[in-house]
């Protein structure tokens, strides 16, 4: 069993509302079967990978929460990247509020992004060709055309325990999760 002391793999995600959640689950599981991909909730993440141990990381997410209210966000367009974890995703449009969120969440875990922060959704994850990846995002486009210009608020930010090395994602799980102070 776990003790406080060990130290786990953990992020930090922006949870869409339920509606939001549903229609993007039922695309990501489409596109997941279709290029072999395996299964997340949809979110956008705030902190990435972070080694912690449970109570620090329970600690900070509180400690960061408190200092952030709702926020919306808009999605620009689908996407293609260049690695497992943005393969496909939905480009979110880096409002200011975004971008304070993710730098104030980063500077209360201690985390220092190794390149400027994206806002984004991940529909797919994989090590998808070029051709693959733009045949995903054309799918995407097609099974749900009114992406682009969705706007949706962000009122939860939850801890999850986000073993990278796992592309299964099988031993991924939601730790906590914080409601943000309404706008």
């Amino acid at each position: 069993m776990a003790t406080s002391t060990n130290k786990e793999i953990y992020s930090v995600w922006a949870i869409p509302p339920e509606d939001v959640c549903y229609r993007l689950t039922s695309l990501m599981t489409t596109l997941g079967s279709e290029f072999r991909g395996p299964h997340f909730e949809p979110h956008m993440t705030v902190v990435g990978a972070i080694e912690l141990t449970p109570d620090d990381a329970l600690n900070k997410l509180r400690s960061a929460s408190e200092g952030v209210k709702a926020f919306q966000v808009t999605v620009d367009r689908v996407a293609t990247g260049t690695f497992f974890y943005q393969c496909v995703y939905l480009l979110l449009h880096p409002t200011p509020q975004i971008v304070e969120t993710n730098a104030h969440c980063c500077s209360h875990f201690g985390y220092t992004n190794s390149t400027p922060y994206m806002p984004h959704v991940s529909l797919l994850y994989g090590d998808l060709t070029d051709e693959e990846k733009q045949k995903a995002q054309e799918r995407a486009n097609i099974l749900d055309d009114t992406l682009s210009g969705l706007s949706f608020q962000i009122s939860r930010l939850a801890l999850y325990k986000t073993d990278t090395k796992d592309k299964t994602l099988k031993s991924w799980e939601k730790i906590a999760e914080c409601t943000l102070t309404p706008n």
